[in-house]
């Protein structure tokens, strides 16, 4: 009988164990500008995707969405996975993916509009619904949006809850204004992170893309 007792304390207590060793999950949605001539910056989003590729884990979820006039929608993601608890199934996932955005970037066409507001809110909402251990939205744009006429995005209308999620922007290249203007350039940045850490997210931004070790570092 003291046997048995002993046997199920120890399951009880490897069940335990087994709980607090489970690694936390991570879920990246990464959105790319692609209006105007921030196309030609493509090759570099390629870069860090092929990173992502190469360091997220089985159960790891990553998605990679395009901005454009109205990213407000589902239409917008151009490859999205959860990759498997099986090593080779989540290899097979990863090289499916990897061609289906390099395919995308060969043939993408300017969009005549950036919203950049409608790419977060769906991030968001994808992300709630994969339900990973950590959250992290990628911005790989300028940062400039710009509103087809006839769309709103007033966030202070909207409920976006952003606590427990890293933005991370990235390549945020400076336009021809903020050559003339550099506080142009500064005032976009400073906008975008009060919005972000008003909302209870963490913001920080990374312009040298060979540190992209950083990306996915500890919090």
């Amino acid at each position: 009988m003291k046997k048995i007792i002993i046997i199920f304390i120890l399951g009880i207590l490897f069940s335990l164990h087994g709980c607090t060793d489970t690694p936390t999950t991570i879920g990246v949605y990464m959105l790319m500008d692609t209006s105007g001539t921030y196309t030609k910056q493509l090759e570099q989003a390629k870069r860090i995707i092929n990173y992502l590729l190469g360091t997220l884990n089985p159960g790891d979820t990553l998605a990679v969405a395009r901005i454009d006039s109205g990213s407000f929608s589902e239409k917008d993601i151009i490859a999205k996975a959860t990759f498997d608890q099986r090593p080779s199934v989540a290899v097979k996932q990863k090289r499916v993916f990897e061609k289906t955005v390099s395919d995308f970037i060969t043939s993408v066409k300017g969009s005549a509009h950036t919203d950049i507001t409608g790419g977060l809110l769906q991030a968001v909402e994808y992300l709630e619904e994969a339900k990973p251990g950590k959250k992290y939205v990628l911005i790989f744009s300028d940062l400039e949006e710009d509103l087809e006429e006839g769309h709103t995005r007033d966030l202070n209308k909207i409920d976006l809850d952003l606590n427990g999620y890293n933005i991370i922007a990235l390549n945020v290249t400076k336009l021809l204004p903020d050559q003339a203007n550099p506080q142009k350039y500064y005032d976009r940045l400073n906008m975008w992170e009060e919005i972000v850490t008003k909302r209870g997210g963490n913001w920080r931004k990374i312009n040298d893309l060979d540190r992209l070790t950083t990306i996915l570092e500890e919090e």
